[in-house]
């Protein structure tokens, strides 16, 4: 995810906590979907769904912290 902003990811990870936060549920999310398709665990249909709405809903968040960010830079 993001690797393309690889150091803007690092930076933020290290210095917001709410990035942070954001970093871990998606990456949280990613592993219990894999999970799921792979059949470690038996969800049912709607669950996994749910789990890829909120996951996306993370990534999407970040996303616009990194682009935030980039702008902030950007203008110093």
């Amino acid at each position: 995810m993001f690797e393309y902003e690889q150091d803007v990811v690092d930076e933020l990870r290290n210095t917001d906590r709410k990035f942070e936060k954001l970093y871990q549920e998606h990456k949280k999310l990613k592993k219990k979907v894999r999970d799921a398709k792979l059949g470690v665990f038996s969800l049912d249909d709607f669950t996994v769904e749910k789990m890829k709405k909120k996951k996306l809903l993370a990534k999407d968040r970040m996303a616009v912290k990194i682009a935030q960010y980039k702008r902030e830079k950007a203008t110093a």
